[in-house]
C-alpha cells in the first residue's frame, strides 16, 4: 500500500462563520480538501442528501449554508472526515454516513440534556418552556424567592408559573398553593354581579382554573381546594396574612394599585414564594396610571432575590396569530 504523505501533518483548518448563516471551512493543504471533496464532489453532495445544507468548495475553502444547528453538525463531521483521510487516505460512503450520524446524535443528547432542567412534569403532561424568555422564567420560579414577571397574553406568565407550584406542591416542597387576581374587570363591580362572595369572584379566577385543571384532574384539583392545599381568591382577601411554606401567584397585577403589590408581596414567610405576573398593555384601571406593575419592577429588580422577567410578542405561544396581533398593537403603541 502506498503511504499516505499527509500521515506526518497534522490537521489545519480555520472556521470563518458569515451573517449569511454559513461557515467556511479554509484548508491550508489542496490535496487534503481534494481528498475531503472527493472526486466530482460525490462526498460533499452525500453530505448534502444527509443533512438540510448546501455544501459547495471555492478555493481553499468548503462552504455550508443551512441552519446554525446543521452547520455546526456538516462543519464537525468534515472536520472529522479530514482525520480520517489523514489517518486511512481515503474516504468512503460509510464514513460520511456514520460521522453525520455521530454529530446528529451528540446534538441530540446535549440538547436533551440542556433542556432537562426545564422540564415541568405534571401528572397530565409535561411542560416544557418553548423561548429562551421561558426558560429563563422557569429558571427564576425555581431559584429566586419573588418573581416579576411582565409581557402580553399568551406568553405562559400564569400556565409556567402553575406548572411550578403544582409540581412543589406534590412533591411536598410547600404546603400550599395561592393564586390571586384582583377583582378589576373592563369596569365592572363586584356588587353588580348576582350570588354570593364566591359566586362574585369566581369569573375573575376563571384563568387560574383552568391551567390547574389543565395539569391535573379536576377531581384532585376540587379535593386539593376543598382541604385548603390550593386557594384562589382575590387580592384583596391577603391582607393582614403571613404566608409560609406556600407558592402565591398574583395575576393580572397590572390591574393591581402599587399599594396592593406592595401588600402582597410583604405577605412573604419562610419556605414561599411570591410570583407578580402581568400585561402593561391591558390594565382596566379607571385611572392607569395607579397600576402598580411597571413600578415594583423598576424598584426591586436591583434585588438578588428577586427575578424580573419582561416577555414580549416573541414568546407567544397560542396561535401564530396571536404573536402577530401583539405586535401590531405594540407597534402602533410605540409610534
Amino acid at each position: 500500500m502506498k503511504d499516505n504523505p499527509l500521515k506526518k501533518k497534522k490537521l489545519d483548518l480555520k472556521f470563518v462563520y458569515s451573517d449569511d448563516k454559513s461557515i467556511g471551512i479554509v484548508f491550508s493543504d489542496n490535496n487534503l480538501l481534494m481528498g475531503v471533496v472527493g472526486e466530482f464532489n460525490i462526498n460533499l453532495k452525500e453530505l448534502e442528501k444527509l443533512t438540510k445544507t448546501t455544501i459547495y468548495f471555492r478555493g481553499n475553502s468548503i462552504i455550508i449554508k443551512g441552519a446554525n444547528e446543521d452547520n455546526e453538525i456538516v462543519k464537525d463531521a468534515i472536520t472529522f472526515l479530514a482525520e480520517q483521510f489523514i489517518s486511512n487516505g481515503s474516504i468512503e460512503k460509510k464514513d460520511i454516513i456514520s460521522s453525520i450520524n455521530k454529530f446528529m446524535i451528540e446534538e441530540k443528547n446535549n440538547k436533551s440534556k440542556e433542556n432537562i432542567e426545564y422540564i415541568i412534569k405534571t401528572p397530565k403532561r409535561s411542560v416544557i418552556p418553548r423561548s429562551e424568555r421561558q426558560k429563563k422564567y422557569v429558571r427564576a420560579l425555581k431559584e429566586s424567592d419573588i418573581i416579576i414577571s411582565a409581557g402580553p397574553a399568551g406568553t405562559g406568565k400564569t400556565y409556567l408559573a402553575v406548572a411550578v407550584a403544582l409540581t412543589m406542591l406534590l412533591e411536598k416542597k410547600i404546603e400550599r398553593i395561592i393564586l390571586s387576581r384582583p377583582a378589576v374587570e373592563a369596569g365592572e363591580r363586584l356588587g353588580f354581579l348576582p350570588g354570593d362572595m364566591k359566586e362574585k369572584v369566581d369569573p375573575y379566577l376563571r384563568p387560574l382554573y383552568d391551567s390547574l385543571y389543565d395539569l391535573l384532574d379536576f377531581e384532585k384539583i376540587q379535593k386539593r381546594i376543598e382541604i385548603g392545599d390550593i386557594e384562589i381568591a382575590p387580592i384583596a382577601f391577603m391582607r393582614g396574612r403571613t404566608l409560609k411554606n406556600s407558592f402565591a401567584i398574583l395575576d393580572e397585577a397590572q390591574n393591581a394599585t402599587d399599594t396592593q403589590i406592595k401588600m402582597f408581596l410583604t405577605r412573604i414567610g419562610e419556605n414561599s414564594k411570591i410570583v407578580i405576573n402581568g400585561d402593561p398593555s391591558q390594565i382596566d384601571l379607571p385611572n392607569k396610571s395607579q397600576s402598580g406593575l411597571n413600578r415594583s419592577k423598576k424598584l426591586l429588580g436591583h434585588l438578588k432575590e428577586i427575578s424580573v422577567v419582561d416577555f414580549d410578542h416573541t414568546d407567544v405561544v397560542r396561535h401564530p396569530l396571536v404573536s402577530k396581533i401583539v405586535k401590531a398593537y405594540s407597534d402602533q403603541n410605540n409610534d
